[in-house]
């Protein structure tokens, strides 16, 4: 028998535009991922026997073959002849349907979990066909990264190298929004002249996040708004304090702030922990 447990990140969406729909009903995209120091943990029990069996306390995610890290589980079982079985423990902090992509996480934090508890000795491009089929934000993960550029569906990913480690003030309202309702309502829009993720990037890379709040785009957002229109209110009381930029992270709900130091995004999180439940003080992974 052999048992691991790992952590599995949360991410932030810096910069998302939508370029056109795919024959496969996808959305090829650019974004730029940041992950964040926000987990869940994941233990692993290899077994004789030959079921899978996940375990999760959280209301709201199942623990059948819906679950990512059920899929994961199956599809390397079955594609390696594993004779054994598995028993996976979810412990969820990362919110459910928040646009943080904690099911995605949980589904590559599986991946690589299962590939060394049942020793097959697959490499991350072995593992990445795998991520590709259980979802859009999978292959992230599987980086070793806290900034990647994801292009097609977001899962061709280009890990970079950026010095920025940002604090951030993020806000998560009680309402679940799954990424197809967003898609589905999105009409295609012309490129800003402005919206460049290069541009972005560079300013990371330098370090300099003074300007940033100009650069954060999320062609999602208004979508997303539509969907909850009292973000627009949880936006504006985020700008309310200061904050170098404000922005919707994927498909949502989550609305995030960047601070420039640690102790604002904490005097920010105080005054907004008097009115959300779920208020976090995130960093750059």
């Amino acid at each position: 028998m052999s048992e691991i447990t790992l952590q599995s990140p949360a991410k932030l969406n810096l910069y998302l535009k939508v370029i056109n729909k795919r024959p496969d009903g996808f959305h090829n995209i650019v974004t730029l991922f940041e992950r964040i120091d926000l987990f869940d943990d994941l233990s692993f029990c290899s077994k004789q026997n030959e079921g899978i069996k996940i375990f999760c306390d959280h209301p709201h995610v199942p623990i059948g073959p819906k679950n990512l890290v059920y899929k994961a589980a199956k599809m390397l079982k079955e594609d390696f002849k594993v004779k054994g079985g598995v028993e996976i423990r979810i412990n969820k902090r990362i919110p459910v349907a928040a646009g943080l992509a904690g099911g995605s996480s949980n589904g590559a934090t599986a991946l690589m979990g299962l590939n060394k508890v049942w020793k097959l000795g697959l490499s991350r491009e072995k593992l990445l066909p795998y991520a590709r089929r259980l979802g859009s934000d999978v292959a992230f993960f599987l980086y070793n990264c806290s900034w990647g550029l994801g292009t097609s569906r977001g899962d061709e990913i280009e890990g970079l190298k950026l010095k920025a480690k940002l604090w951030h003030i993020l806000v998560v309202p009680r309402i679940k929004i799954y990424s197809r309702d967003v898609y589905s309502r999105h009409k295609l829009q012309l490129t800003k002249r402005n919206d460049n993720v290069n541009i972005l990037i560079r300013n990371l890379s330098n370090g300099n996040i003074l300007g940033l709040g100009s650069l954060l785009s999320n062609d999602l957002e208004i979508d997303v708004v539509k969907i909850c229109p009292k973000l627009l209110d949880l936006k504006e009381k985020l700008k309310s304090f200061n904050s170098l930029g404000v922005m919707v992270s994927g498909s949502g709900p989550s609305v995030f702030g960047v601070t420039a130091t640690k102790k604002e995004a904490q005097e920010i999180a105080k005054s907004l922990s008097k009115r959300f439940s779920q208020v976090f003080v995130v960093r750059t992974l």
